[in-house]
């Protein structure tokens, strides 16, 4: 799962086809996907940015960009970005190395839209809605459930709020819930007669149904 409404965010969309995965597949085809996912965790470990934040950095790449390009690609794109937003490199110093280098959007100036609470409102069996909101910012909360009813199936502990965390640098406890939709509910006649999907999401993105 993945944020906002972008490219970024084809999970439970039609039309997609299936994911191709080779039963062998090894983690780095190239040896610079493996340096770049080096230099990535090590620029969090080094306290540099955190996990959401660097989430939406890929997030904010050019639809067009993102789509042509491959998984490491957007690492790259994402862990460039945030160097440059944090003051570690400069623009001209990764032009310098690599003649180019498309960086991603800026973050929008509101990218938190709502707040949530403290105390887990919603129980075992409880029927709830997804809010259909869209914030402008990094989200753990994916499109194709949002306007739709579940069941809460599972109460998990407080979890630090990914939105806050990307965009504020804070970390915030929030409950979280595993929400079982069926397919018929989320695509209607093209749904699986009987199937379902169990999506994790915080408390704020909820109410009853």
């Amino acid at each position: 799962m993945i944020a906002v409404d972008g490219v970024h965010d084809p999970g439970g969309l039609l039309g997609f086809g299936p994911v191709d995965r080779a039963p062998d597949e090894e983690a780095f085809h190239r040896p610079w996907e493996g340096r770049v996912f080096g230099m990535a965790i090590g620029s969090m470990m080094a306290g540099l940015f955190g996990t959401p934040s660097f989430r939406h950095a890929i997030e904010r790449m050019d639809a067009v960009h993102y789509l042509t390009s491959s998984y490491f690609e957007h690492w790259l794109t994402g862990l460039g970005t945030l160097l440059v937003e944090t003051g570690a490199v400069s623009v001209d110093e990764l032009v310098a190395g690599t003649g180019s280098f498309p960086l991603s959007r800026p973050v929008h100036p509101e990218p938190v839209l709502f707040a949530g609470p403290a105390q887990a409102r919603f129980a075992v069996g409880d029927d709830v809605r997804v809010l259909d909101r869209h914030p402008t910012g990094h989200t753990r909360c994916p499109d194709y459930v949002r306007g739709h009813v579940g069941v809460v199936i599972r109460v998990d502990g407080p979890t630090n709020v990914p939105e806050l965390e990307a965009h504020h640098a804070v970390l915030v406890a929030e409950p979280t819930y595993g929400v079982r939709f069926t397919c018929r509910e989320l695509w209607g006649a093209d749904g699986g007669l009987g199937e379902s999907v169990t999506v994790d999401l915080y408390d704020r993105y909820l109410e009853l149904a």
